[in-house]
Parts: structure tokens; C-alpha cells; sequence
């Protein structure tokens, strides 16, 4: 046998190409981490297609749904008919919950043009939970799982107190809120929750306000989970506001959010995450060169989650045929930047290992700025698979075979 003939049989599906869609904002204020995340998928395309076990060549595009899940259904609708059966999504759980409902409904509809919906950032548990779908996969860390994590790294801080909840107004940041309670009543009764606030999501241009109620609250300790302008506007106006207390985030490594904290916020500002801007080894390499062709950080690793589930499952199936890669995704364990992960089988929720860090100035053992602030994200503590892993209620209704 060639050598080629033998290259080919080890790369089942050489030669096929496997559109992808990222339905996210391009526009308002949410667009810089959609477009941040649409250049790291192409990127990471480019990767892949030189070495992936199926031997498939993937092509990302994108559409923008202004953050709409009105715009993102059409989106969706475009997508396909543009033949694309793996689509996508990852900012606002809102678009998240409308995409897992019309992808259920096109694929009873349309046997033999299913679609695959790959969630890179959308959190809310009730999706591998009592919204559980057979066409939906996960490959964040959901919020049951970063609360589970950040409040067992809280219980041990004597000097967290009062905790002030401010979060974004949709279920998103329903469920941080509701999760922080639940767990912070659990592992550390004697916090106060001091204050709860829910503000318009992508809408708010000033901070202060909200900075002024937290300060009269008393509160040491805030936790958020807004991302984007919704951060990174929260952080500059507790700096301007002269707000000391800790942050317990999910996203201040994203975009515009360094550049708001500054040389501000060191000590004080943590994030829980499954990755984070000093990983080492090869996400060093590629980050390193994500940031020389772009000017620009990767931090969104989900994105090599999609492209080695998808690729393994792909070889696995010896076919891209949306029905067969779901299946062959079921359980799928692969090694990944941050270890072995595995796609659980039960509720397509990714178990992995979470992050906590915090934001201090960078030293030669955490070299890597994030927009260039000379600042970073350095690790305080390590949370394997088994701890961050949370329980699913799931019944997940699988294709009866054909």
C-alpha cells in the first residue's frame, strides 16, 4: 500500500468539507467578543484542517444576530438553506433557548437534513437540564458547575461577609444569582447577601449608579456574571467610584474588560473559567500567534473543544452526517488544553476542569496581557472534573433507530 493510499485509509473522510455557522452579534455593543470569537473559530479552522483525525476541512462563517433571538431564527433559517448542519451560539442564553427550540422543531420536521447545535458559551443549566435536547452540546462549563466551584473556593475566605449580586436582566443572570444563593446558603450560611440587582442586558453605558448602591450596601464582595460592555463598564465604574471590595466574575479575560480593570482591581478581581491567558504548553503557541496575526487575545477555548469533539466524532462515525456525528459526540472523551474532557452522554454537558484566577501585574512565570495592560489572570486554584461536575435531571428523548 502507498503511502497515501494509507494516510487516506487513517483519515476516513480526506477530501470533505464541513461547513460551520457562528450565529452571534457583529453589531452594538456586543460586537467586539462575537467578532473576537468568529476570527478565533477561523482560526482554529486553519489548525484543524491541517490535522484533524477525520481528515475533514472545516469552513466558518458568520451572521450577525445583533443579540436577537428573532435575528438569530433567521439566522438559522439562512444557514440552512445554505445547507450548513452544524451551527454555532454561544453569547446570551436567551438566543441560546430560542436556537435549541427551533433546531428541535426543523429536525422532526425534516428527517434526513438534521442540525447539530454546538453552545460554546451559553450557560444556563436548564439546557442540559429540563430543556435537555439530543441536537444541542455544550462545551462550556454551565453555571451550576462555576458556582459549584467559586463557592467552594468562598467558603474557606474568612474576609468575604456581604455579598452584593449584580447581574444582567434574562436567564442568564437569573441563574447566577439563583445558584449563588443556593450554594452560598449551603456551604457558608453566616454571608449576607446585602443586595440583588438585574439590570438590562448590552444596554447600560453608566455603571456609577449601581457602583453607589453596592457601596452603601456594605458589601465586600460582588458577584456578576455579565460579560462584555457589561463588564467591563461595571469594573471601570467601581474604579472610578473608588469601590475596594472582590469581584468574583466568569468573564473579565474578554474583551474590552482588561483594558477597563487596567492596573486597578489587583488582588481583587477573580474569574472562574475552564481556561485561562497562562495555560502553557501549546495554547501558549497559539495564543501567541492568535495574537501577532490579530492584535488581538484568544480567550475563548471552547472553540478547540467544538474542533476536537466534532473532528474525533467525525473519524469515530466515518461520516459528517449530522444524525451519526450526534451519536459518536455521546460520551466522547478527548484530550483538550485543559486535560481529558468528556462529553457527557447523559445531557451533552461537556465535564471539564475549572480555573479560578485572579487579576494581578505579570511576573515570568505568568507572562501572558491580555490588551497589553501588563496585567493577567494568574491561577489561585484548580478544580478537576469530579468537583466542578454537577448532577443533570435530563431525559433526553434520543432518534428512535431507523
Amino acid at each position: 500500500m502507498s503511502a497515501g493510499a494509507a494516510l487516506a485509509q487513517a483519515k476516513p473522510l480526506a477530501g470533505q468539507t464541513v461547513k460551520l455557522v457562528r450565529i452571534d452579534a457583529l453589531s452594538g455593543l456586543m460586537a467586539p467578543v462575537g467578532a473576537n470569537q468568529l476570527k478565533s473559530y477561523q482560526f482554529f479552522a486553519e489548525k484543524f484542517n491541517a490535522n484533524n483525525p477525520a481528515g475533514v476541512k472545516f469552513e466558518v462563517t458568520g451572521i450577525d444576530n445583533k443579540l436577537s433571538p428573532t435575528e438569530s431564527l433567521n439566522a438559522l433559517k439562512a444557514a440552512i438553506d445554505q445547507g450548513v448542519r452544524f451551527v454555532i451560539q454561544g453569547n446570551g442564553s436567551s438566543v441560546a433557548g430560542a436556537l435549541i427550540d427551533a433546531v428541535n422543531k426543523h429536525n422532526e420536521r425534516n428527517p434526513g437534513k438534521e442540525v447539530v447545535y454546538l453552545n460554546d458559551a451559553a450557560v444556563d443549566p436548564d439546557f442540559t437540564n429540563s430543556k435537555c435536547s439530543y441536537w444541542h452540546f455544550r462545551f462550556d462549563a454551565d453555571t451550576s458547575m462555576k458556582m459549584e466551584a467559586l463557592t467552594t473556593f468562598m467558603k474557606d475566605q474568612p474576609d468575604i461577609k456581604k455579598v452584593y449580586l449584580l447581574n444582567q436582566n434574562y436567564s442568564h443572570g437569573h441563574q447566577v444569582a439563583k445558584f449563588a444563593k443556593e450554594n452560598l446558603s449551603r456551604k457558608r450560611p453566616d454571608i449576607q447577601i446585602v443586595g440583588e440587582d438585574l439590570h438590562p442586558l448590552a444596554q447600560v453605558r453608566d455603571f456609577a449608579p449601581y457602583i453607589a448602591k453596592i457601596k452603601a450596601s456594605g458589601a465586600d464582595t460582588v458577584i456578576t456574571g455579565n460579560w462584555g460592555s457589561d463588564l467591563s463598564l461595571l469594573v471601570k465604574a467601581a474604579n472610578e467610584g473608588g469601590y475596594n471590595g472582590k469581584f468574583y466574575t466568569y468573564y473579565t479575560g474578554v474583551t474590552g474588560t482588561p483594558t477597563a480593570l487596567g492596573q486597578g482591581g489587583a488582588g481583587r478581581v477573580y474569574q472562574i473559567a475552564y481556561s485561562h491567558y497562562n495555560m502553557g504548553g501549546q495554547m501558549d503557541q497559539w495564543m501567541k500567534e492568535f495574537n501577532q496575526k490579530f492584535n488581538d487575545d484568544f480567550y475563548t477555548g471552547s472553540v478547540i473543544h467544538v474542533f476536537s469533539v466534532l473532528s474525533q466524532a467525525m473519524a469515530n462515525a466515518k461520516s459528517t452526517d449530522p444524525v451519526k456525528v450526534a451519536a459518536a459526540m455521546e460520551g466522547l472523551k478527548v484530550k483538550s488544553f485543559n486535560g481529558e474532557v468528556e462529553m457527557r452522554k447523559a445531557d451533552h454537558q461537556l465535564q471539564q476542569p475549572l480555573y479560578l484566577t485572579v487579576w494581578q501585574k505579570t511576573d515570568a512565570k505568568h507572562p501572558y496581557s491580555p490588551e497589553k495592560t501588563g496585567m493577567t489572570l494568574v491561577p489561585v486554584k484548580e478544580f478537576p472534573s469530579f468537583v466542578s461536575s454537577t448532577p443533570t435531571s435530563c431525559q433526553m428523548k434520543r432518534p428512535s433507530a431507523s
